[in-house]
């Protein structure tokens, strides 16, 4: 028994390994922190001890402006994301990154699905005390991190909602933003293997949005790129079906699994105008 409960958790070890593949130091393309940019330590208790969350905070030009969490992806940190969070900046956004406990200079060893959407709540409740306005506070989450948006969005407390989970939800939202990302761990996995493996039986990672993202009360922007390797439009597609309030959906012709915001840039900005009511500056 002792010996079984030991493999189980060496394989559950192992799912998590490949789940986050998480990639030490600073990527090849990270040239620098941009001026402007602040950053911070968030605690968050871990058992017994106190962890931190390394976080950046880059407010815009406009006092005024809308704020975005940038929740990222498996395997790089945040100075492997900068190219997207200077996009959204380039928007016109305040934006709040964090890096989960696992990640870059955040403590902590191997993240799991209980973590990081441990982490994403942190970070929420810090961003507003930066954006104190619901109507100026989005979530982003790219990839691996739409599915943490999602999980996010879905516990938020929206006006004349009651919490879903049974626990004290958290401060609202105006909007979501979900690219290149996936309707649940599971239906990832079986697309790269045998369709007929027992994969729910052996997944403890399951990162499940499209059940999730059906509760989800706010405005919903899901964006995909025609031409993603990783993660099929498929997928996006499906979650587009899932939700259930105002939504729209995005197909970036052309688009890969990290350039569908530069290169569908005016596509994401009428769909700002139109789904959050909000028109961005050109970049």
């Amino acid at each position: 028994m002792v010996l079984a409960a030991a493999g189980c958790g060496q394989l559950v070890e192992k799912e998590r390994e490949l789940t986050f593949r998480v990639e030490p130091g600073t990527p090849s393309w990270y040239s620098g922190m941009p001026d402007g940019i602040t950053e911070a330590k968030l605690p968050v208790q871990a058992k017994d001890k106190t962890q931190h969350l390394h976080t950046w905070w880059w407010p815009a030009a406009d006092p005024d402006a809308p704020a975005v969490l940038y929740l990222h992806g498996a395997r790089w940190n945040l100075t492997g994301q900068l190219f997207r969070i200077e996009q959204l900046h380039a928007f016109g956004f305040s934006v709040l990154a964090v890096d989960y406990r696992g990640f870059g200079k955040s403590d902590g060893d191997l993240p799991s699905e209980h973590t990081v959407y441990e982490d994403a709540h942190i970070a929420w409740k810090h961003l507003t005390t930066l954006q104190p306005d619901p109507s100026k506070r989005l979530i982003y989450g790219h990839s691996l991190g739409g599915a943490i948006a999602i999980d996010l969005a879905a516990n938020l407390r929206q006006t004349g909602s009651s919490d879903a989970v049974g626990k004290a939800a958290l401060p609202a939202a105006h909007g979501l933003i979900v690219e290149s990302s996936f309707t649940s761990l599971l239906d990832i996995a079986r697309s790269l293997t045998y369709p007929w493996l027992p994969l729910q039986l052996l997944l403890s990672q399951k990162f499940d949005s499209v059940n999730k993202i059906a509760r989800i009360d706010l405005p919903v922007l899901i964006v995909h790129g025609s031409k993603d390797r990783y993660v099929p439009s498929r997928f996006s597609e499906k979650l587009y079906e899932a939700a259930a309030g105002k939504k729209r959906l995005l197909l970036i012709e052309g688009g890969t699994h990290n350039n569908s915001m530069r290169i569908g840039a005016a596509e994401y900005r009428k769909a700002f105008k139109e789904l959050f009511g909000w028109a961005p500056k050109p970049a």
